[in-house]
C-alpha cells in the first residue's frame, strides 16, 4: 500500500519518526517521505542522516497553523500524526499549550486532509487517554474522537482516519530506561511506587502496528497492540541491579496503572492474534462486519491494564533488550 507513495510524518524529528523513516524507506520504497515538525535544529540534525536519499523532505511547520498544513499537504497519500505535547507534569502546568497542538493541532490537520484528499490517516494514541487523569491523556481522548469521528466528515473525498494506541516506549528518549541509566553511577534511582506497572513496546513495534493500520483500516478503529508489562521497580533492577531504590512517591498526574482498554471500550472491542481493536460507537459502525473481519468480541467489562496483563517482561528479558540496543537508548 505505502509503495511509491507519498508519506508525511507530523511531529516527525521525535523518536517514533526517528524510527519510522528508515523502517518505512526499507520495507516500501515510498516516492517521498516529508518530515513536518516546529523544531528547525532537529530537522536540521536529521536532515544530516539523510542528505543522500532524495526520497527524504523536511517542511518546517506547526500542527496549529491550519495553512501552512494544507500546503504541506499537497500531494500527499498517507499522513502518520506523530506530533503531541506529551510529557505529562508539563501539560499539567501549561494547559492551554497542551490543548491547542493535541485537540486543536487535530482538527486542522484532519480538515487539511480531507480538503487535500489524503487516502488515510493514522494518529499515534497513548494509554494515557483511555479513563484519562490526567490533561494530556484528556487531550488525546479528545483527539481519538475527532479522528474516529473525521470519517463522517470526509463525505466524498474519501479520506480515512484511524488511531494506534500503545504504551511506553523502551528506550524512547522521554521514557524512565534513559534516565535511570545516566543516573545509575550516582548508585540510586528513584523509583515513583514499588506497585506501579508499565506496558513495554519497542519503537519498531510501534512502527509496525501502524503499518498494520493502514492496511487494515475501513476508518475509525482504534488498534492496541498486545505488548508486556514490567513493574517499575523491575525496570531500575535490570538497568541498575546495585543500586538503591528510593520511592519519591507519584507525579501529578501519573497512574499507578496504565490502561490501554476500558470497561466502556470493551463492549466495542474485538480480539486478534497479536492486537485488539476497539470499533467506534457512532453509526453502527461496531456491528459492520468489514471492520470486525476474524475479530472475537472480548467479554463484557474486560479492561486491558499493565496490572492485569497475561504478558509480562523479566528482568532479564529487559537487560537482554538494553544490551542490544543501548546505542540508540535515549538518544531518539
Amino acid at each position: 500500500m505505502l509503495n511509491n507513495s507519498t508519506i508525511l510524518v507530523t511531529g516527525g524529528t521525535g523518536s517514533f519518526g526517528h524510527t519510522f523513516v528508515p523502517m518505512t524507506l526499507a520495507k516500501y520504497n515510498p516516492k517521498k517521505v516529508i518530515i513536518y515538525s516546529r523544531d528547525e535544529m532537529k530537522q536540521w540534525e536529521m536532515a544530516k542522516l539523510y542528505s543522500h536519499d532524495p526520497r527524504v523532505r523536511f517542511f518546517i511547520g506547526d500542527v496549529r497553523d491550519r495553512e501552512r498544513l494544507y500546503r504541506a499537504l499537497d500531494g500527499v497519500d498517507y499522513v502518520v500524526h506523530a506530533a503531541a505535547t506529551k510529557i505529562v507534569p508539563t501539560a499539567e502546568y501549561n494547559p492551554f499549550e497542551c490543548v491547542k497542538t493535541n485537540i486543536n493541532g487535530a482538527m486542522n490537520l484532519i480538515d487539511a486532509c480531507i480538503d487535500r484528499g489524503v487516502k488515510r490517516v493514522v494518529a499515534l494514541s497513548t494509554d494515557k487517554a483511555s479513563s484519562p487523569v490526567n490533561l494530556y491523556g484528556a487531550t488525546k481522548l479528545a483527539s481519538d474522537k475527532l479522528f474516529i469521528a473525521g470519517n463522517s466528515y470526509s463525505g466524498s473525498h474519501g479520506s480515512r482516519f484511524a488511531v494506534v494506541r500503545y504504551g511506553n516506549v523502551m528506550g524512547s528518549r522521554g521514557s524512565v530506561i534513559p534516565f535511570f541509566m545516566s543516573i545509575r553511577e550516582s548508585g540510586s534511582l528513584p523509583v515513583t511506587d514499588t506497585r506501579m506497572t508499565r506496558f513495554m513496546i519497542s519503537l519498531e513495534q510501534g512502527v509496525e502496528l501502524v503499518w498494520h493500520a493502514f492496511e487494515d483500516m475501513v476508518g475509525g478503529e482504534i488498534y492496541v497492540k498486545k505488548i508486556p508489562s514490567m513493574r517499575i521497580g523491575d525496570i531500575a533492577t535490570a538497568v541498575a541491579p546495585e543500586a538503591e531504590q528510593k520511592v519519591v512517591g507519584i507525579r501529578p498526574g501519573e497512574k499507578l496503572h496504565e490502561q490501554m482498554i476500558s470497561p466502556e471500550d470493551a463492549l466495542y472491542t474485538y480480539e486478534y492474534a497479536e492486537h485488539f481493536k476497539i470499533l467506534p460507537a457512532i453509526h453502527d459502525w461496531s456491528s459492520d462486519a468489514a471492520r470486525i473481519a476474524d475479530g472475537k468480541r472480548v467479554p463484557e467489562g474486560f479492561v486491558y491494564s499493565s496490572d492485569n496483563n497475561q504478558e509480562w517482561m523479566s528482568v532479564e528479558q529487559l537487560r537482554a533488550w538494553i544490551d542490544t540496543n543501548a546505542e540508540k537508548i535515549g538518544k531518539i
